[in-house]
């Protein structure tokens, strides 16, 4: 008996985001390992906690594949691009794979949409959550190194921002949770 519920186009879809996934997991990983061996160890381990974030994010993308009754396809992922040129290069890479991540993220809650299949759409809405999270950090993160390489930053501006970073949650504050009394 068949029991798959999602069409061929949101299955391919579907694939290809968790393929998205995978390939965001090991650009976290590349860029760990990059900034681990610039001494930046706090950037480094916040690098692999996201990275291992994204690799949750494409398990979640699988099991929901197989609860829909689909077929998973586990497919060859890209190798991460080459290192960055600096910490700021680091961060900004990082901005742009996230909003190129939310565009496929977009792209498959039309797809869902168009085709009513509400379960799909309903399960995309946590990725478009996620997503904004991500963007806001990335950007947190590009303004963090403004500061830090300007003059008033002082020289233990990037010391002190590796060192924050170890500690920092690995999630930003969504808009949807802001109120006025807790901006």
């Amino acid at each position: 008996m068949n029991t798959n519920r999602l069409s061929k186009t949101l299955i391919a879809a579907l694939n290809a985001q968790m393929t998205k996934e995978a390939h965001a997991a090991q650009i976290y990983l590349s860029y760990g390992v990059w900034a681990e061996r610039q001494g930046f160890s706090g950037v480094a381990n916040f690098l692999f906690r996201h990275s291992e974030e994204e690799r949750n994010h494409m398990m979640k993308i699988l099991e929901y594949i197989l609860k829909r009754g689909a077929e998973v396809t586990v497919t060859t992922i890209p190798a991460p691009p080459e290192n960055p040129a600096s910490l700021n290069s680091c961060f900004e890479k990082v901005f742009k794979h996230e909003v190129d991540n939310t565009k496929a993220v977009y792209k498959l809650v039309k797809m869902s949409l168009a085709e009513e299949d509400w379960a799909t759409w309903n399960f995309m809405q946590w990725f478009v959550k996620e997503q904004i999270e991500e963007e806001t950090l990335a950007m947190n993160l590009l303004d963090k190194m403004k500061i830090a390489e300007s003059k008033k930053g002082g020289n233990n501006a990037l010391y002190s921002l590796d060192r924050d970073l170890e500690t920092t949650p690995d999630e930003a504050k969504s808009a949807q949770d802001v109120t006025a009394a807790n901006p």
